[in-house]
């Protein structure tokens, strides 16, 4: 199949730019299906802004402390996630008794 450059028109600043042959070939063999909708320039600016942090993400990676008792042992203990109904929650020296014990 041979390509030949496309002059497309961006949907963001309303230029010109070039599709190359060398771009159609490589959307066509990662079977790409749509051609670009930006020039370079727009692309660029688009992908820092979707890759920029939130000041609301901040609050997802947020790490969780929760206060629980030890199923094992009955030992007061903290862990890193919030704990779900009916399943066991372990201190670190059960957990580690338990993960040590199922290695070997």
């Amino acid at each position: 199949m041979e390509f030949q450059d496309k002059v497309l028109i961006c949907i963001d600043c309303g230029a010109d730019f070039v599709f190359t042959a060398g771009e159609q070939l490589f959307f066509f063999d990662k079977q790409f299906k749509n051609q670009p909708k930006r020039c370079k320039t727009c692309k660029s600016k688009r992908v820092a802004v979707l890759t920029t942090p939130t000041p609301r993400d901040s609050h997802h990676y947020a790490r969780v402390e929760t206060r629980a008792t030890c199923s094992q042992c009955g030992k007061e203990t903290t862990v890193p996630f919030r704990p779900t109904q009916g399943r066991p929650i372990f201190c670190r020296e059960c957990f580690m008794q338990k993960k040590t014990a199922a290695t070997a």
